[in-house]
């Protein structure tokens, strides 16, 4: 009976234990594949920017950009070759790669709080979508308020060129407004400030590529230096034609 006890518990312990061996090393490998994830997204910056090239040619939608390294904002998107899409950002007005973040306890958290000073671009493959100016000529008009509101009317104070109209409420823009302007050439729609200040977004199209651009909506005050910047950016990361 002893010998038939401690047998059977013998094989019941090998056979838990050969269920518990597998579930640890996938555990193991999950917690692995979960750590190289976050290690390839968290934006990373070199001290002496030695480590990686100061630019690298990266093809989005057959469109080829040559991308300033340090303006990557994730680790994963660091390489050059094709890809599907790339985020950057750039210093406000000099468009420079902006400079490596500081580290600052929780105490000095509240006193680091810094207006936005950079322009957030996103290059993504557009896979023969609907472009950017046909959407500003046929989708925006069919939400437009036909009546500016006040809010609409106070936003143009000082912006001298700008044309400001409000989208609907209840339509799918509807708390944000279209701004455009002729010379320098803008185009953006742009929410209004809140318990968050307003942001813009302007997107223009280069061959197989769509280009996002969003900056404050506060930058409107000096629009015309915001068209240009990205006129900039645009000709430095594709070339004039």
């Amino acid at each position: 009976m002893t010998m038939f006890s401690t047998a059977r518990f013998g094989a019941r312990d090998w056979h838990v234990r050969g269920h518990i061996i597998p579930i640890v090393l996938g555990s193991a490998a999950a917690a692995g594949a979960v750590a190289l994830v976050a290690y390839l997204l968290w934006p990373t910056w070199s001290a002496d920017g030695t480590s990686v090239p100061e630019r690298l040619p990266v093809s989005i939608g057959g469109t080829l950009f040559n991308v300033p390294t340090a303006a990557i904002r994730m680790k994963i998107q660091r390489h050059s070759g094709q890809q599907e899409r790339i985020d950057l950002n750039f210093a406000f007005p000099s468009l420079a790669a902006p400079e490596a973040p500081k580290h600052l306890g929780a105490d000095r958290a509240e006193d680091a709080i810094q207006p936005i000073d950079r322009i957030f671009l996103s290059i993504a493959a557009h896979h023969d979508q609907q472009a950017p100016e046909i959407r500003v000529r046929t989708i925006y008009p069919r939400y437009l308020d036909p009546t500016p509101s006040p809010s609409t009317s106070s936003s143009t104070s000082g912006q001298d060129g700008l044309t400001v109209r409000a989208f609907r409420q209840g339509t799918p823009y509807g708390g944000e407004d279209l701004i455009s302007a002729a010379t320098p050439s803008l185009t953006a729609r742009c929410s209004r400030d809140a318990a968050t200040p307003g942001m813009c977004l302007s997107e223009r199209r280069i061959d197989g590529a769509d280009l996002t651009f969003r900056f404050p909506r506060s930058w409107l005050a000096q629009w015309r230096d915001v068209a240009n910047a990205m006129d900039r950016l645009t000709l430095q990361l594709h070339g004039a034609k």
